[in-house]
């Protein structure tokens, strides 16, 4: 009978601590995936930064060749840390918006086009959207990850009781959504 008393014992307490070594395994994932999804929104931030760096840029030169143009050139946004997903969507439509039109600018000055350190910076914006769009799409598959685990079960257990939340997927802007219209 003690062999038996013994043996359960054994069992129970080998249950308990896979439980609880699950749990903590659990737990110690939710924060990696957690830091990742920072991590990857800084990246946005990073790479937000980096397109109005070169937007700047851009507008000076393009200031030289169109002083009248000022109005245009007062609408950058200086971006700040630690905005929300939908606050960076916000600025991000802007600075698409102001882009779009500094090369309608330029397809007025045909010796803007032209100039060297123009085309090197057009160069630089679209390297800076690349960079944009690979950091969108890490966030977003970050975003899955996380929010696959508060769902699934058993996981979702863990979560629960840590009260996490799913977090907010970056979306395009709906006139990103749009098909371009092109005429010639």
């Amino acid at each position: 009978m003690e062999y038996l008393l013994f043996i359960i014992t054994g069992i129970v307490v080998v249950f308990i601590l896979t439980t609880v070594i699950w749990w903590i395994s659990a737990s110690n994932g939710f924060k990696r995936k957690s830091i990742k999804i920072n991590e990857a929104l800084s990246g946005i931030e990073i790479a937000l930064t980096k397109r109005f760096d070169m937007l700047t840029k851009l507008l000076d030169v393009a200031k030289g060749y169109a002083k009248h143009e000022t109005d245009l050139f007062t609408q950058v946004i200086e971006l700040r840390r630690g905005m929300s997903v939908n606050e960076i969507n916000e600025k991000s439509a802007q600075l698409d918006a102001l882009s779009t039109r500094i090369f309608a600018v330029a397809e007025s000055y045909p010796q803007l086009r032209s100039a060297d350190v123009f085309r090197e910076l057009q160069s630089g914006v679209r390297d800076a959207e690349e960079h944009l769009q690979a950091a969108r799409r890490l966030y977003n598959s970050n975003v899955t990850a996380f929010n696959t685990a508060v769902e699934i079960f058993p996981t979702s257990v863990v979560a629960k009781s840590q009260h996490l939340v799913k977090h907010e997927f970056f979306i395009a802007a709906a006139a990103e959504r749009e098909d371009v219209k092109m005429t010639f």
